[in-house]
């Protein structure tokens, strides 16, 4: 691994731990507003390598840069019966009970009016949706920041580069003797012709010629070019090809295909076009957080002599290693400009933090998603009270979703030790 390998590794995985620190802040900031008590604001896990008090607030770093969290006091409210704890024999009771008795200990006499749980419901998401909305924003101001910042390759419509032969979309090798050659070299398309019209359809854009060429496979058409200065008519054999469906890029299709890639150019993209991007980004994120327990089946066989799929889940250690490689800009036999690998770390940075932030919102404790669900239902009982003209049902026992929130943590920890695994002994590799 080269230097600059390592720098941007190291960049990386420095980036991640700040994000983590203004995650962290997000749940900070809104809970000292709202006169949550914080006990401490600590980024990792584990043993603590420093720490310092300013006021009531411990801060500090923690031994493995896994996490981190804000320690805000009554976490858990007493149970119904007004005490902190209700002695039982049962594991998932006493669990509960133990915990409940933890968090109310932790409240000081004069200070109940402090605690987490006896803030309004509406107090109480904003609280926990602070940390995913920094990680939401982190998104959009990094990815903005490549886009905007940096610049994006935008496609015109003149001919880069026409493919020598016919491969399927999975094939992954170079054209061989006895391929077909493409339709586009067949039909004498050259490098530099721009493309004036496909099948009479006037074209502006690339995405126009692209359109124009997978709708009609199986059809010989017109292409006009220009060249040189003068027009010229070409006859292309449109063929019908398997190809990435490009409206949903995890699935294949078959269009037509000719065999042509553009030319591009860098252009400043617009804040509209960064937030087409990070939504896009978010349908994707969201349906990679459905696949997780499917995908990680094959991080499993891939950490035991499997193959790892491109798209496989990876822990930040995989991560770094990825911006490792990009930072050294030879991806898939290019060589990328120093302008492109830092686009490319800042967009893999910024992908990240949207990731992170859309986790945190699934509704299961321990993430902060859970403890917005309960402040959300806290909501819903005392409205209904209100509208029945019931006595006020209290706080909602979040504590009896620890059962959940431990089994949650235990597969959390597992599927991270896999992961880790994974990206060492078998990584997920650019191109």
């Amino acid at each position: 691994m080269s230097l600059l390998a390592i720098a941007g590794a190291v960049a990386f995985f420095a980036g991640v731990l700040v994000s983590i620190a203004l995650h962290e802040l997000g749940h900070f900031v809104p809970a000292k507003i709202f006169g949550v008590k914080v006990a401490q604001y600590f980024v990792g896990f584990g043993r603590t390598l420093w720490s310092t008090r300013r006021g009531e607030t411990e801060y500090g770093v923690k031994l493995l840069p896994a996490g981190g969290y804000v320690r805000m006091i009554g976490m858990l409210p007493p149970n119904a019966s007004g005490q902190a704890r209700r002695w039982s024999t049962g594991m998932f009771q006493s669990l509960i009970d133990g915990a409940r008795t933890q968090a109310a200990e932790e409240i000081e006499p004069g200070e109940e009016d402090r605690a987490f749980y006896s803030k309004p419901w509406w107090q109480k998401i904003i609280v926990m949706l602070g940390g995913p909305a920094v990680n939401i924003a982190l998104a959009f101001l990094l990815i903005g920041a490549a886009m905007i910042g940096v610049g994006v390759y935008q496609p015109t419509t003149t001919i880069g580069a026409v493919s020598d032969c016919v491969l399927p979309a999975t094939a992954n090798r170079t054209c061989q003797p006895g391929d077909p050659p493409s339709p586009a070299k067949a039909a004498g398309v050259e490098p530099g012709d721009q493309v004036v019209s496909i099948n009479g359809v006037a074209i502006h854009d690339w995405r126009q010629a692209q359109d124009a060429i997978r709708a009609v496979p199986g059809k010989t058409v017109p292409m006009v070019v220009e060249r040189d200065g003068s027009r010229t008519t070409l006859h292309v054999s449109v063929i019908d090809n398997r190809q990435v469906d490009l409206t949903n890029p995890g699935k294949y299709v078959h269009a037509g295909f000719v065999g042509v890639s553009p030319t591009q150019v860098r252009v400043h993209a617009s804040v509209g076009d960064v937030v087409d991007s990070v939504s896009s980004m978010t349908v994707m994120s969201g349906q990679a957080l459905l696949r997780i327990p499917q995908r990680m089946v094959g991080v499993v066989q891939a950490a035991f002599g499997g193959t790892r799929a491109e798209n496989s889940p990876m822990s930040v250690v995989g991560a770094s290693r990825l911006a490792g490689e990009m930072a050294t800009g030879d991806i898939a036999g290019a060589h990328l400009s120093v302008p492109d690998r830092v686009a490319l770390l800042l967009q893999w940075l910024g992908a990240l933090n949207l990731f992170l932030g859309l986790f945190n919102l699934i509704p299961l404790l321990p993430l902060d998603g859970g403890h917005v669900a309960g402040a959300i239902w806290e909501a819903i009982k005392r409205g209904v009270a209100r509208a029945r003209r019931l006595p006020d049902p209290g706080h909602v026992d979040v504590a009896k979703g620890l059962p959940i929130a431990y089994a949650m943590a235990t597969v959390l920890i597992v599927m991270g030790a896999v992961l880790v695994y994974a990206d060492i002994v078998n990584p997920v590799r650019l191109g």
